[in-house]
């Protein structure tokens, strides 16, 4: 056995699935354990997990991983993770709290870059200060508000009221709770805000010593640097402790011996009165068993993973809700779950629903699931773990993930990652005719008595009722303090203003690791494109290593869609890829693209044009969709039909999706809130604002529910509508195409792919004028929420303001410091963030699950004033430069880079454009930051508020905000 750096090597293996090499290894000092994957991938990844199984729901997990970032013996600074957000090159950085683990990932394509985030966090879990002024910050504390009265406030305290204000949120914790009542798993690890209040600081530490050691840890390399030196860098802290028992394990819940049934209330609007919300659940086996865990992946698309499956047809066919429920098959705990039902229910119909679910089952156990949707369910699990796509989520990150849902249960971490085998012996047992799908259904459905069914049945006085019991305990808590008691609450809020109040020192600021201004590259790393002309289209060509996979963005122009149409277009999307065909139904046609192709996705892409002025959008429908080289043939003819042979007859689906939509744009107001106050502030600037309102916000509800209440009498006229947008949009005149594959395999998919386009009609629309509707200064939002959302939009271009590449460097600056430091820190929301629209010149502020109002619209008012006011040392300038870089060169994979570049030319942001943007954001100094105050400063003389909160906090709000318009959307 080698050993190197206080290490033992227990593995050492190649992973071919990931063109890896795996070395699995253990600390012979402390018995830690590290799993190591070199491979080529200049995106490293590095983590650290604790098992940290909780249990209560005090959240105490959670409250520590937000903790161990605020100060370390190594980086004495308050928030050295903020230090890093402001000057680093990561590619990410968090830390996450799941119900049985504690991980704290980092990732970087620069080497050294790399090196300090892992050191700054190994420090911050091994040796974190921890204070109680930190624990009051980010736990909880109690205050007095402005009216003397006593409340609790806290950062996470806050986070978890905004998680409990979802139906959708508090619908999955129990689902999964009710499950497993006598393990950790029957507990919420990131806190319930009824029982946050009960943890102690001295509970909070004594948690920290006893799953933050060494021996309860499990580490995680991946990418090109040097395998040796992760070796030393972790030995550099582990070699400080001793070995010890391991102090935690997650044990099996024991099964049920019949099925339960649990209704509970939920915070429902005056408007959601008759929709409740129902989930049928089942435990299922232990992750261990992997080639079982292969079986219900399938099962699990072959089930609900489509708008054909059949289950989930079935479902929603019935006309019992509006959208299915359930997060389907959770594989990231010990053991297994299985969650589907339906949501938007009439209240007391959930038996109907659970019976619908068992019969369709025993009906698909016994005469078969269908061929078709068990081909799409294995091709589209085959392609998405051989693609490994994981968007801007690093893939090695993905990996550690799945290596430790058996690795954490002292199970073999390479099991989850070698998917070639348990994958090849589902497929062999398919191919015999084995009824492997159908007999993992029954046994662990239909014949499984550990089976709980959970409905949410709405209550349009809960968050009332809350509210006057939450005011009355602490009136009671407040009446019941003697002098000591008053002494020691406000002992407390001193010692946090103290703190807080406290800046750091120039001496431990200057011991965080950064990078130099000479470390970052002075051009950005060009995209490969070639541009061509295929008759009336265009194509963007970009030869890069894709592993065999074609990559087709296909760019629709909208410029012809009159006003009146503009709302459709999201569903006409959609449509296209779920109604059927001439050739096709809707179950064919999507089992088809799952069985032939990587998946064929739309989306709406609305941005301003560069130097076009406020009037001016670039607005198109994009399909995207990707397939391997071998099968893009198919694909092609797939893309045909659906552009050219849609048939929209079909009311039934069609009005299945329309309400769905609308109850997906109602459930995203609470627990989205801060998009939705940032979209309707943007509405009110630009064209390219306003239409996207239209298409994804407050006004795309409106509409939806017109466009539902309207299909039951002129489906006729909605199918018009839907011929007429096909006719206006799916031209080849002003499309563009984009192509992102290899090399080799580039002439021949460039000609197939103008081939292609050359088949689709010509036809030439003229443009059309859309409108931007007159929206109130200040509007409050009504939802039936814990904490509020708060906006508040600054435009520029009155103030005379020309954009420099440095306002972007100011205006993150501003998020870093300035907002998390005054709306987070002091305030106690959850996040606070700004952006700066360069095209079209302005500046906005939300806030997110935030207990405040108009605290929070002073603070963004005054974010102008803070950088006149401020004084930065050349130091702090250079790492809010870095953190902008940062963004700037986010690491893209070879699909996003290929979409991104489609994007620019779109929008006319050209290569010389950028490289002045960044040859600006280089120069950034204080005379910019000042100049970029002074014009927040004046546009904050005319600033749009927008709040989303419960309906009294806004009531009382209208008081502080003059002309404050509320609208109830629910």
């Amino acid at each position: 056995m080698s050993r190197n750096h206080g290490f033992s090597v227990l593995r050492d293996e190649s992973l071919d699935e990931y063109a890896a090499r795996a070395i699995v290894l253990r600390h012979d000092r402390t018995g830690a354990q590290l799993l190591s994957l070199v491979l080529d991938d200049a995106n490293k990844v590095f983590g650290a997990a604790f098992r940290t199984p909780p249990e209560c729901s005090t959240g105490v997990p959670h409250i520590l991983e937000h903790s161990v970032l605020c100060g370390s013996r190594k980086y004495p600074v308050k928030e050295p993770f903020v230090e890093l957000l402001k000057g680093s090159l990561n590619t990410f950085l968090n830390a996450f709290t799941y119900p049985d683990k504690t991980c704290y990932p980092v990732a970087s394509t620069n080497l050294r870059d790399f090196y300090n985030l892992v050191d700054v966090y190994l420090d911050a879990v091994f040796f974190p200060r921890i204070p109680r002024a930190v624990f009051l910050q980010e736990g909880w504390h109690f205050e007095w508000n402005p009216a003397g009265e006593l409340i609790r406030s806290g950062v996470v305290f806050n986070e978890m009221k905004g998680v409990y204000s979802s139906p959708d949120s508090v619908l999955g914790e129990f689902s999964q709770r009710l499950l497993f009542p006598d393990t950790t798993y029957g507990v919420d690890s990131g806190g319930d805000p009824r029982v946050i209040p009960s943890l102690t600081y001295e509970a909070f530490k004594a948690f920290h010593d006893t799953y933050y050691h060494p021996s309860n840890s499990r580490f995680f390399f991946s990418g090109d640097d040097d395998p040796t030196e992760r070796l030393r860098l972790l030995d550099d802290y582990l070699g400080r402790f001793e070995a010890r028992p391991a102090s935690a394990s997650v044990a099996r819940q024991q099964p049920f011996a019949a099925p339960k049934v649990v209704e509970m209330p939920y915070a429902a609007a005056p408007g959601q009165a008759d929709r409740a919300f129902v989930t049928v659940n089942w435990l299922l086996p232990d992750v261990a068993d992997q080639d079982l865990v292969m079986v219900f992946d399938v099962l699990e698309h072959v089930l609900i993973g489509l708008p054909s499956s059949p289950l989930r047809k079935v479902l929603l066919d019935s006309g019992l809700g509006e959208d299915l429920a359930g997060g389907g098959l959770e594989s990231e705990l010990r053991q297994m779950f299985f969650s589907v039902g339906l949501k938007g229910i009439k209240p007391g119909t959930s038996a109907q629903v659970e019976q619908l679910i068992v019969d369709t089952l025993t009906r698909l156990a016994a005469e078969g699931l269908p061929a078709d949707a068990v081909e799409a369910g294995v091709n589209a699990l085959e392609f998405s773990l051989r693609e490994n796509n994981t968007g801007s989520f690093p893939r090695g990150l993905s990996m550690m993930l799945r290596a430790l849902t058996t690795w954490l249960h002292d199970g073999d971490p390479l099991t989850p990652l070698r998917f070639s085998g348990p994958l090849g012996r589902l497929k062999a047992r398919l191919a015999a005719g084995e009824r492997v799908l159908e007999d993992a259904l029954r046994l662990w459905l239909l014949d499984n008595p550990h089976r709980v069914s959970l409905t949410l049945a709405p209550d349009t006085e809960l968050d009332t009722k809350r509210l006057a019991e939450e005011k009355a305990e602490l009136a009671a808590v407040a009446a019941a303090l003697d002098e000591a008691g008053r002494t020691a609450i406000e002992a407390d809020l001193g010692l946090l203003r103290q703190f807080q109040d406290t800046p750091d020192t120039a001496e431990d600021l200057a011991k965080i690791p950064s990078l130099a201004l000479a470390d970052l590259p002075r051009d950005e790393t060009p995209i490969p494109q070639r541009i061509v002309a295929a008759g009336k289209a265009e194509l963007l060509l970009h030869p890069l290593e894709t592993s065999g996979i074609a990559y087709i963005d296909l760019a629709f122009p909208l410029a012809g869609v009159p006003d009146h149409l503009v709302p459709l277009v999201p569903l006409f999307g959609r449509a296209l890829l779920e109604l059927g065909t001439e050739r096709y139904d809707a179950v064919t046609l999507t089992r088809r693209i799952a069985a032939k192709t990587g998946g064929i996705s739309r989306e709406v892409l609305v941005a301003g044009l560069v130097d076009a002025g406020p009037d001016i959008v670039a607005a198109r429908l994009v399909l995207r969709a990707k397939a391997t080289v071998e099968k893009t043939p198919e694909l092609y003819d797939i893309l045909e039909e659906i552009l050219t042979k849609t048939d929209f007859g079909n009311r039934e689906r069609f009005t299945q999706m329309a309400v769905e939509a609308k109850s997906r744009l109602e459930r995203r107001l609470a627990p989205a809130g801060h998009a939705t106050a940032g979209s309707r502030l943007r509405a009110r600037y630009t064209l390219a604002g306003a239409t996207g309102e239209r298409l994804r916000g407050v006004s795309q509800l409106f509409y939806l529910r017109e466009l539902v209440g309207r299909l039951g009498d002129d489906y006729a006229g909605v199918r018009r509508d839907l011929e007429t947008l096909r006719d206006l949009i799916l031209t080849q005149s002003g499309a563009m195409a984009g192509l992102t594959v290899s090399e080799a395999a580039m002439p021949a998919m460039e000609h197939a792919l103008a081939a292609f386009l050359a088949g689709l009609p010509a036809g030439t629309v003229a443009p059309k004028a859309w409108t931007r509707p007159v929206l109130a200064a200040a509007e409050g939002i009504a939802i039936p929420a814990q904490v509020h959302y708060v906006g508040v939009g600054l435009d520029l271009t009155p103030t005379g303001w020309t954009f420099d590449g440095a306002d972007l460097v100011a205006s993150r600056y501003l998020r870093m410091a300035y907002l998390w430091d005054r709306v987070r820190v002091r305030g106690g929301a959850y996040g606070a963030f700004c952006s700066l629209d360069r095209i079209a010149g302005q500046a906005v502020f939300v806030s997110y699950r935030d207990p405040n109002t108009e605290a929070t619209i002073e603070i963004f008012r005054q974010a102008g004033r803070y950088l006149m006011d401020a004084d930065f040392s050349d130091e702090e300038m250079t790492r809010a430069v870095i953190g902008a870089i940062g963004d700037i060169d986010a690491h893209m994979l070879p699909d996003a880079k290929g979409h991104v570049a489609l994007a620019r030319r779109l929008t006319g942001d050209t290569a010389e454009r950028r490289a002045a943007l960044r040859a600006q954001v280089l120069g950034a100094g204080m005379a910019r930051f000042r100049q970029y105050g002074e014009a927040l400063n004046a546009a904050a003389e005319n600033a749009a508020v927008v709040v989303l909160g419960p309906a009294p906090s806004l009531d009382a709000l209208g008081t502080a905000v003059p002309g404050l318009s509320r609208l109830d959307v629910l």
